[in-house]
């Protein structure tokens, strides 16, 4: 590669990005006279967990560069449930093998903000935007499905 200049194609470049998930705690009722947890409590729970997860479970093309958790938990009051409902952000640094293998962190219900840092262009083959659409059309029947399972929809 020269000087500032990008390959004609794509398939061999890796693309750096930082991702923000945030992860919700909702506060569950405690028994009797003992207090359940705060929603912020539950809400840094649930973000240990699922940062744990990423660090000891591989993804395929993906590799995770670093995972900061320093952002603090916030609290949204929701007007349809009329609760307070509290998020615990991270942001992970990934490095990923393509723009189809990004697809499996940003089709989740907690991805709130990507960050591209490098290529700065990027362009798409024909056959390049045929995979990433067919990948997203993966993930939706995925997530669909999960939504199913969990609401007991079928």
């Amino acid at each position: 590669m020269a000087d500032g200049q990008l390959p004609d194609c794509t398939e061999n470049r890796t693309i750096r990005a930082k991702i923000r998930l945030d992860f919700k705690g909702t506060a569950k009722p405690g028994k009797l006279f003992f207090r359940g947890k705060s929603i912020e409590r539950v809400a840094e729970e649930i973000r240990e967990q699922n940062v744990s997860a990423f660090r000891n479970i591989p993804l395929q093309g993906i590799n995770i560069l670093d995972i900061d958790i320093g952002s603090e938990v916030y609290i949204v009051y929701d007007d349809v449930t009329n609760t307070d409902t509290a998020y615990a952000p991270v942001v992970i640094d990934v490095s990923a093998d393509s723009l189809e293998d990004l697809i499996k962190l940003v089709a989740r219900e907690d991805f709130r903000k990507i960050e591209v840092l490098s290529p700065g262009p990027v362009t798409l083959s024909r056959i390049d935007t045929e995979r990433m659409l067919f990948r997203v059309a993966e993930e939706m029947k995925q997530y669909r499905s999960m939504l199913e399972r969990k609401y007991n929809l079928r």
